[in-house]
């Protein structure tokens, strides 16, 4: 069967967004799915191009025009559509519902074609409380015309546990892993007086890195045995990652401590290599979630790292090499921290097999297919 992948964005060696889409498309051809990849893509001299794979299918030029045009013009792919005789797509919301979405939409169903829409996040209101105006006007676009948009998609893909979002009904999954691209970790630290910990995100502020920050500020003010160092690795926020940065010298922990910016291939490998513990997301409570199953908690299983976090995931609750901490603004306990990764015995192989059988994208999105195509 064929299918189009549709993202209104373009790519980033740094972003694990990217990484997860390769993957997800990856994984529908492994399940007999023919799928172009349709994002945009900005060149050296600024000229704007609609791609499928590596074939431009518009040009749009430069400047502002081609900024709008991307964005109220979908001629181009409904053409490739029916060309190339596509029979489901598989869109990533871009917090991008209007009329000009609805409409394509509308043409789209009637070309008879599947329409899963896949929401990374949600709820995702909250996300936008510290945005810019500009943003939060594309969100307030968006809440008008979201549910009508919904209308004309088949099923909504969701990483919550939502049966229906905007009155459709859902395909529920876990994010999953490409186990093909994650090395397993292979080096074991022998400093039993030292924890080594790593953050990795494109650092928002629901991501509640400033909690570990406290935490380390509180332990370090008192007395201890052992050394713990964190290094916070990504990009996002810049604010917010200026902000780390002052926390660390404010607090004295420029030691134990290090914002070391973003970090992909090989360079993120020596950094999962050089980890003891991952931190996942400490503040998903921020933007209003209490249950999500984020990439970053299932590349730390498939790398064997054991790891910390604050919300639901039922992929994870209750396993042996993951400490959950409150789903609070309070700092994280980084003596109970210890004590926590003192009793994990597991090595990373068996991590990592913890989730071998459930949790690769190849299972995650023959069930997209399967549910997209019983609707």
């Amino acid at each position: 069967m064929k299918g189009l992948f549709v993202v209104f964005h373009g790519f980033s060696a740094h972003s694990g967004i990217s990484k997860k889409i390769f993957y997800q498309c990856d994984a529908l051809r492994r399940n007999g799915a023919c799928v172009g990849l349709c994002h945009l893509e900005i060149a050296a001299d600024g000229t704007q191009r609609r791609m499928v794979g590596d074939r431009v299918i518009r040009t749009f030029g430069k400047g502002l025009r081609a900024k709008l045009a991307k964005r109220v013009s979908l001629t181009d792919i409904t053409r490739y559509i029916r060309d190339e005789g596509v029979e489901f797509l598989y869109i990533r919301h871009d917090h991008n519902a209007s009329p000009v979405l609805i409409g394509w939409l509308r043409r789209i169903k009637r070309l008879g074609v599947r329409i899963a829409l896949e929401i990374p996040t949600y709820p995702y209101d909250a996300e936008f409380a510290r945005s810019p105006f500009v943003r939060k006007l594309k969100l307030r676009i968006d809440r008008t015309f979201r549910r009508r948009m919904a209308r004309y998609v088949d099923r909504i893909v969701t990483f919550s546990d939502d049966r229906e979002i905007f009155g459709r009904p859902t395909i529920r999954i876990s994010n999953g892993i490409d186990f093909r691209s994650i090395p397993l970790k292979t080096q074991k630290h022998d400093n039993h007086h030292e924890i080594r910990l790593l953050a990795v995100a494109n650092i928002h502020f629901w991501h509640g890195l400033d909690r570990i920050l406290e935490g380390l500020r509180a332990y370090y003010a008192g007395a201890h045995q052992c050394i713990v160092r964190l290094r916070i690795a990504g990009d996002g926020v810049q604010s917010l990652i200026a902000q780390y940065s002052r926390m660390i010298e404010q607090y004295g922990l420029q030691e134990y401590a290090e914002v070391i910016g973003p970090r992909s291939g090989a360079e993120l490998d020596a950094e999962f290599e050089w980890c003891d513990m991952g931190v996942a997301s400490l503040g998903r409570h921020r933007n209003g979630i209490t249950s999500i199953k984020t990439l970053k908690n299932r590349e730390y299983a498939a790398r064997g790292i054991p790891f910390v976090y604050s919300e639901r995931d039922s992929d994870f609750d209750g396993m042996p090499y993951v400490m959950k901490a409150p789903a609070d603004d309070t700092p994280l306990d980084i003596a109970a921290l210890v004590h926590f990764y003192d009793g994990v015995r597991l090595t990373p192989a068996a991590i990592r097999a913890s989730i071998e059988g459930t949790l690769s994208w190849d299972n995650q999105m023959k069930q997209v297919l399967t549910e997209l195509f019983e609707a």
